[in-house]
């Protein structure tokens, strides 16, 4: 369809917030209604005081373990939550890996086509409307199910993938992974009149920018932050790809981390798939470019392990994004991400000492871990069984950078620690100076990022928000060893 007849759809629909999928054939398709129980998918009621007036439906493998993982999968505009359990392929991995899927659903008492709203602070920020009804599915699920609180993630297609990043980003502490199919950037229209825009090309924003929106869902968290799948195809005319790379800006910036990819690979369906690994070298982000495909979800029919799905409107032949989606957060039984297992960060990662040639380092026991895993500037060093551990062989007067990561009896390693640096003694580097923003610092590699807060290299000084608009002067000595020196840098 050309671009000014979907305009002009758009104006035709504007008054009834309908502004996230199937805009190509609005003219002629009706209103959802409510999803009648089919085969396995059941309704519940009584979930909580339900603020965003969501309908709960809730697939549950039989004999499905205590301790399971949950997803939670949220359909596109006029569809239900019936024809996303159908065709989406989530029950086929749900009976084969065992966890549980509850599918929400919006209706045309909230919106006249039933779409999620991703793009209204009364329904998709923390506390309120439809965001805060989700979340208390979850904690039903988590009550009724046995779900494992620490392994709950969610995913969605178009408004449905809008409201995903909304979540992400307003209940970071809730879930731990998203995927996020032709949708759009956490909090990308803050109004009805703002959406459209979203959809055809959402503002140009730094990294940093997209960032903030996240961070400022939810002020003063500080991680770990959700691990993120991004599905687009290159042909999307309803939710234009530019979205897609808004998406890997958002949260690749989060992960405070960079843009270039760590690895690029090509899967079936003519997809590229794009891997942004975190500083311990697991996978946070991924992108996965379908190329030639429109706006919908990637299915693959079949009966072949990697395939999923049926294919119907919106729902695409190309290939299961759902295998792959549930093999990056770690569902198949896998390490979540190609990393990060089940197993919690240590706690308490601090440096105990320094010579000319060793950095010693300690941190707290972490229940269930069999050893750890020592990384210096991202790159793993040691597996000691104990919680201290000294290196050895390093370099006079340099900085370097550890993380520590609890190892199961399986071997599957789980989150890093938060980043510590040692600089080691002697040397005689003369000091050098640097002005620049926090976001240069960074890049530079003078300074690094936590929970959205940038901290200076060596001194861990807080240098405030990870922006293009605070700047300050950092002062090197020794080599790596970063202070603030904004009332004055001398040698």
């Amino acid at each position: 369809m050309r671009p000014s007849i979907m305009k002009r759809l758009f104006r035709r629909v504007a008054s009834t917030a309908v502004l996230g999928l199937l805009a190509a054939t609005l003219s002629t398709t009706t209103a959802a209604q409510p999803a009648a129980a089919a085969g396995g998918l059941q309704q519940v009621t009584g979930f909580g005081s339900n603020p965003g007036n969501l309908q709960m439906y809730a697939y549950t493998p039989a004999g499905l373990p205590a301790n399971a993982p949950l997803v939670v999968a949220l359909h596109g505009c006029t569809q239900t939550a019936n024809a996303y359990y159908t065709n989406s392929g989530w029950p086929k991995f749900a009976d084969k890996w065992g966890f549980a899927v509850v599918f929400p659903q919006t209706t045309s008492a909230n919106n006249s086509l039933s779409c999620f709203g991703w793009f209204d602070p009364a329904e998709d920020t923390r506390g309120k409307g439809e965001a805060a009804s989700i979340v208390q599915m979850v904690e039903y699920a988590k009550q009724s199910y046995g779900s494992d609180g620490r392994r709950v993630y969610v995913t969605g297609l178009s408004a449905g993938g809008g409201m995903t990043a909304d979540l992400l980003a307003a209940y970071p502490d809730v879930f731990a992974g998203g995927s996020v199919a032709s949708g759009l950037p956490a909090q990308c229209a803050t109004s009805q009149a703002a959406a459209s825009g979203c959809q055809t090309g959402p503002q140009k924003l730094t990294p940093a920018q997209w960032g903030d929106k996240v961070r400022g869902a939810y002020p003063g968290y500080t991680g770990p932050w959700p691990r993120v799948a991004i599905w687009q195809g290159t042909s999307d005319y309803t939710v234009y790809p530019a979205n897609a790379t808004a998406l890997r800006d958002q949260w690749t910036d989060v992960w405070g981390i960079g843009q270039t990819p760590s690895s690029t690979d090509t899967l079936p369906g003519n997809t590229t798939r794009s891997v942004y690994d975190d500083a311990s070298g697991s996978p946070a982000v991924e992108t996965y470019s379908v190329s030639g495909m429109g706006h919908g979800l990637p299915v693959s029919p079949g009966s072949g392990d990697q395939q999923c799905g049926s294919t119907a409107a919106y729902f695409l032949a190309t290939i299961c994004s759902t295998y792959y989606t549930g093999v990056f957060w770690g569902l198949d039984g896998g390490t979540p991400g190609g990393g990060g297992g089940q197993l919690p960060a240590p706690a308490g990662v601090t440096v105990t000492g320094t010579t000319a040639a060793t950095a010693s380092l300690s941190w707290n026991a972490v229940e269930g871990a069999a050893s750890y895993e020592v990384r210096r500037n991202g790159t793993k060093i040691a597996s000691p069984t104990a919680t201290t551990y000294t290196d050895t062989n390093l370099t006079a007067g340099t900085a370097y950078r550890y993380t520590v990561a609890a190892v199961d009896g399986s071997g599957t390693a789980g989150a890093a620690s938060a980043q510590v640096t040692a600089t080691t003694t002697g040397g005689s580097t003369p000091a050098q100076c640097y002005t620049a923003t926090n976001y240069a610092h960074v890049t530079a590699g003078r300074a690094h990022t936590t929970g959205g807060y940038v901290y200076a290299n060596g001194s861990n000084q807080n240098m405030g928000l990870y922006n293009v608009f605070v700047t300050h002067v950092l002062k090197e000595s020794p080599a790596g060893y970063f202070v603030i020196a904004d009332s004055g840098c001398t040698g």
